[in-house]
C-alpha cells in the first residue's frame, strides 16, 4: 500500500492503478472506525483498487469548532487500511490541498440549507470544495460515503450532477448504510469525545428516534412526535438540540406531515461539548 502526500506522485500512482482496473474512492478525515472500514469493504466490491483519502479539511470547520482537537492518527489508520487491502492512501498536507493563493469556493444551494447548514454556516461549502478537488485528483470510477451524514451525501450528489462530475470522472456516488454500535448509537469519530457517562446517555438518541418514527408511521402528527423526541433527548442527558426534522429523502424539503415519497428523520444534538448527528428512514404513507 502506498501513502502519498503530494499531488504529482498521486497522479502517477492513480494512472498506474487505472491501467489494471476500476478505482473506488473513500474520502475520510481519518480517526477510522468500523464505519469507515465498512465503506472500504463496500468499495472493494465496486472496483479493482480502493483509494482512501485522509484529510482533516479546515474549510468545513467553523471558528468555534473542533479543528485543532480533531483526532489525527495517520499511522494507525494506515495500518487498518493496509489490512483491508487498500491500494493507496492519499493524505495530503493542507498546503498541498490548498496552495498559497487558493481562492475558490463551491456552494450548493437547496440541499445545503437548514439542518447542519444552518447550525454550521459554511460547512457544506467546505465539504463540496474538498470533495470536488478529490474527485479531480483521484478520478475514481465510484465514490462511497456513509449515510450517517445524509445531508452531506445529498450535497455531494447534487454537486456531482450539477458540475458534470459523474461523467466522465465519477460513474456513481454511492451511499452506504450507517454502521451502529451494539446499542444502536451511530459510529462516529466524535464518539471518542464522550465520557463513559455521556456514552451511556448517548444511546437515548437512536432510541428516541425510533419511537418518533413509529409514531409518524402509525399516523400520529409529526409535530407531536418530534416534540416528544426533543423532550426524551433532554431528559436523557443531552444539553441542547440543534434540530430534529422530517425531510424529503432526496431534496431535503421540510415535511410537516407524512408523505408518499421516501423520507428521513434527521437529528443533531449536543451532549456535553460533543455534537452528535443521526438520521433514519421513514416509510412513505403509500407503503
Amino acid at each position: 500500500m502506498q501513502t502519498l502526500h503530494s499531488l504529482d506522485p498521486l497522479r502517477r500512482a492513480v494512472a498506474g492503478l487505472r491501467e489494471s482496473g476500476k478505482i473506488a474512492l473513500v474520502p475520510t478525515m481519518g480517526a477510522l472506525h468500523e464505519g469507515h472500514l465498512t465503506l472500504v469493504r463496500a468499495a472493494r466490491e465496486q472496483a479493482d483498487h480502493v483509494v482512501v483519502s485522509i484529510f482533516v479539511n479546515p474549510l468545513q470547520f467553523g471558528a468555534n469548532e473542533d479543528l485543532d482537537k480533531y483526532p489525527r492518527q495517520l499511522e494507525r489508520d494506515c495500518a487498518l487500511l493496509e489490512a483491508e487491502g487498500v491500494a493507496l492512501v492519499w493524505a495530503p498536507t493542507v498546503e498541498a490541498m490548498y496552495p498559497q493563493g487558493f481562492a475558490t469556493n463551491i456552494s450548493v444551494s437547496g440541499v445545503s440549507e437548514g439542518l447542519c447548514g444552518a447550525s454550521r454556516p459554511g460547512h457544506f461549502d467546505g465539504v463540496a470544495t474538498v470533495v470536488c478537488k478529490l474527485f479531480h485528483q483521484v478520478l475514481p470510477d465510484v465514490a462511497l460515503f456513509g449515510e450517517k451524514d445524509w445531508q452531506q451525501l445529498a450535497v455531494i450528489r447534487r454537486m456531482a450532477r450539477d458540475l458534470d462530475l459523474t461523467q466522465p470522472h465519477v460513474d456513481a456516488v454511492l451511499g452506504v448504510p450507517t454502521v451502529r454500535e451494539e446499542d444502536g448509537l451511530a459510529m462516529s469519530s466524535r464518539n471518542a469525545y464522550l465520557t463513559s457517562e455521556q456514552r451511556a446517555q448517548a444511546v437515548t438518541l437512536p432510541m428516541a428516534m425510533k419511537v418518533a418514527i413509529a409514531g409518524i408511521e402509525s399516523g400520529e402528527p409529526v409535530e407531536a412526535c418530534l416534540s416528544r423526541l426533543n423532550a426524551a433527548l433532554l431528559a436523557g442527558g443531552f444539553s441542547s438540540i440543534d434540530y430534529a426534522e422530517l425531510r424529503d429523502a432526496e431534496n431535503l424539503a421540510p415535511l410537516h406531515a407524512r408523505g408518499d415519497t421516501p423520507m428521513r428523520l434527521l437529528v443533531a444534538a449536543r451532549i456535553g461539548s460533543t455534537r452528535l448527528i443521526d438520521n433514519m428512514a421513514v416509510e412513505p404513507a403509500s407503503v
